[in-house]
């Protein structure tokens, strides 16, 4: 009788004790805790935004300990499809969101809330050795495209043109594709030339350049090291001028490869998500942006304005 009722204790105790647990829930990234609840956020997506994503969650951990980010890369579309699937609180993405994923996400239960976070400007870069130092536009969408595929077509050596280029899940591969590729024509169906070489990250691309050098790629300018690899300038068209990526001329819009970089929300963010997201835009955050190489929002709001 009495290991019976030990063991009858030991089980009412092992009840009670699950039913405290089961009655309290762990914070939420969207709800608002206690200074000592540790809150989560699941930041996913850009590889572009990665290192800049990286940089702002360590700042952010010195502002709000309880707060903690949890940031990943794999690409544009790999963060905007965790979004749709609610398995992230913040997509990064270096495009905007296709009208197929807002359908998605709204087919989901949510509309999609867009921040933009920074501008980028997009290098086009070639090894140091490489004598070619400008290009225009269409002469780059001759080269991706394979219709130029000697360097010495354009001024270099006689060698063959090494292609590198994002894989197609990237933010980056989609906007070099539509406005350099296809030229910002929305009618043209001009694709990679079939010999491109696919890189998984950015640093991929600046580390094969920096062996070969006949290869040509581009980069998001916070990844370019200019000791290592020649940026080239480039032309909106032959009578235009030739204009190098530097966060200045991404601000004034001179050069001509330049884009927003965003994060993404389901729906307008509350609670920690927007205080991130806010401490992201001010000027703590936007200091970083400069740090990286990357445009301010500021820097691109001023330069607007002038």
């Amino acid at each position: 009788m009495k290991k019976l009722w030990g063991l009858g204790f030991i089980l009412l105790a092992f009840i009670i004790l699950a039913g405290l647990t089961g009655c309290s829930r762990p914070e939420t990234a969207g709800a608002a805790g206690s200074d000592s609840a540790q809150r989560a956020i699941q930041n996913k997506g850009s590889d572009t935004l990665v290192n800049l994503a990286l940089a702002w969650a360590e700042a952010y951990r010195l502002v709000d300990p309880s707060v903690s980010i949890a940031v990943t890369g794999g690409g544009s579309g790999t963060g905007i499809a965790a979004l749709i699937n609610g398995t992230v609180d913040i997509a990064n993405a270096s495009r905007q969101m296709k009208e197929d994923e807002i359908a998605a996400a709204e087919a989901n239960g949510f509309e999609p809330y867009e921040i933009t976070v920074a501008v980028d400007a997009i290098a086009v870069i070639v090894h140091p050795d490489n004598p070619v130092d400008r290009l225009t536009i269409d002469q780059l969408s001759d080269i991706f495209t394979g219709r130029i595929t000697n360097w010495k077509e354009i001024g270099g050596r006689d060698a063959e043109i090494v292609l590198l280029s994002r894989e197609t899940n990237s933010g980056t591969h989609v906007y070099f594709l539509e406005e350099v590729v296809r030229k910002g024509k929305s009618d043209d169906k001009a694709i990679f030339a079939p010999q491109t070489l696919l890189m998984v990250s950015s640093v991929g691309i600046t580390s094969e350049v920096q062996r070969n050098p006949n290869a040509i790629g581009y980069d998001g300018l916070g990844y370019v090291d200019a000791a290592h690899e020649k940026v080239l300038g480039v032309a909106k068209d032959a009578s235009s001028p030739y204009v190098a990526p530097s966060v200045a001329t991404g601000a004034d819009g001179s050069y001509p490869i330049s884009r927003g970089l965003y994060m993404y929300t389901a729906g307008e963010p509350t609670g920690v998500i927007t205080e991130y997201i806010d401490w992201v835009l001010g000027p703590a955050g936007q200091a970083i942006v400069a740090e990286l190489g990357f445009v301010p929002l500021g820097a691109a709001e001023l330069a607007s304005e002038e």
